[in-house]
């Protein structure tokens, strides 16, 4: 969902790992591993995960039981 400025939401990591339920290393287990959802690496080093992006992972690991 886009913000008031009309970009899209960007979440921190501590906000994913909230969100999932998995530690930081978990997630960063899931990166190297090219299972994690698509990120933003910024200038500073810190990464951010679009909503969209995030959703999309979430959906694409739905399991069908």
């Amino acid at each position: 969902m886009p913000s008031k400025t009309g970009t899209p939401k960007m979440l921190t990591l501590p906000e994913v790992c909230e969100e999932l339920h998995v530690s930081r290393s978990t997630f960063y287990d899931w990166r190297q591993k090219g299972r994690a959802p698509r990120c933003i690496k910024l200038l500073n080093g810190d990464l951010r995960v679009r909503r969209s992006d995030l959703d999309n992972w979430l959906n694409e690991h739905e399991d069908a039981a």
